[in-house]
């Protein structure tokens, strides 16, 4: 769901979260690692590096993205929903994807059931800011009078659990669980920055219903501008921009078959 352009303008902040999360994964010699979400496949080839004589691949919903992938691993548009390998997998990798797939619970009881290999580690990350203003200055915003005919469906409940709801449902699954969380408190440069990011993320299917009727577009943004400015004011220094994150990495006894 990320722009193409804003995901690169924001590459270090995005990064971050991601070499987290890989730093928590114990995995030696895994055969085959997918990212599912990868997104433009850079951070994709990081885990290639991390484990050279692995086969990698990335998969993303976003035809753009892929068309940005670099050269090592193996790339594949499609759904996650519908991912299914032909092989058991020794680690499955998910940075920032599964907030978008209200059903992922389900998918990550799947995921472990039917192709995590024994053994193997399942590690995702999603962002846990619903609430913070940046989202719920928005929602009233898509549920006025004035946007409700057109945006009005696209207001999302909160799909994500905290690290304590992960570890109960993993841990039933009979996983050995790392969860926790972490804020991040980033320093967004420029007008409107914090605008900016949502506007590559949480706006993104807001701006696409829009897109075609360029004033309505540009007076939702302002709308959202207004409140966001007021929500998070710019600093000399730049525009402070807390965003809370879960990680989970858990692992598969090995006795346990996919």
């Amino acid at each position: 769901m990320w722009d193409p352009a804003v995901y690169s303008r924001y590459a270090d902040e995005r990064a971050r979260p991601f070499f987290e999360l890989l730093s928590r994964v114990r995995a030696e010699r895994p055969r085959l690692v997918v990212d599912l979400g990868c997104g433009s496949g850079e951070l994709t080839a990081e885990l290639g590096r991390r484990w050279p004589e692995a086969d990698v691949h990335g998969v993303d919903s976003s035809p753009a993205m892929i068309a940005k992938a670099p050269p090592g691993p193996s790339f594949s548009v499609g759904d996650v929903r519908d991912w299914r390998p032909d092989r058991p997998v020794d680690v499955i990798f998910s940075n920032a994807l599964l907030q978008w797939v209200p059903e992922h619970r389900e998918l990550l009881a799947r995921w472990v059931d039917e192709h995590l290999a024994p053994g193997g580690w399942l590690a995702f990350q999603v962002p846990g800011n619903f609430d913070a203003p940046s989202h719920a200055a928005v929602r009233p915003i898509c549920a006025s009078s004035a946007w409700s005919d057109r945006l009005g469906d696209l207001v999302r409940p909160d799909s994500v659990d905290g690290p304590e709801g992960y570890l109960t449902l993993l841990a039933g699954l009979g996983l050995e669980v790392d969860a926790w969380e972490t804020t991040y408190v980033h320093v967004l440069s420029g007008e409107n920055a914090v605008l900016t990011w949502i506007s590559g993320t949480a706006l993104r299917p807001m701006l696409d219903r829009l897109a075609g009727d360029e004033p309505a577009r540009e007076a939702f943004l302002a709308d959202c501008a207004r409140v966001l400015d007021k929500a998070y004011p710019s600093r000399p220094y730049g525009t402070p921009f807390p965003f809370r994150r879960v990680f989970v990495v858990a692992r598969k006894p090995a006795g346990v078959s996919a």
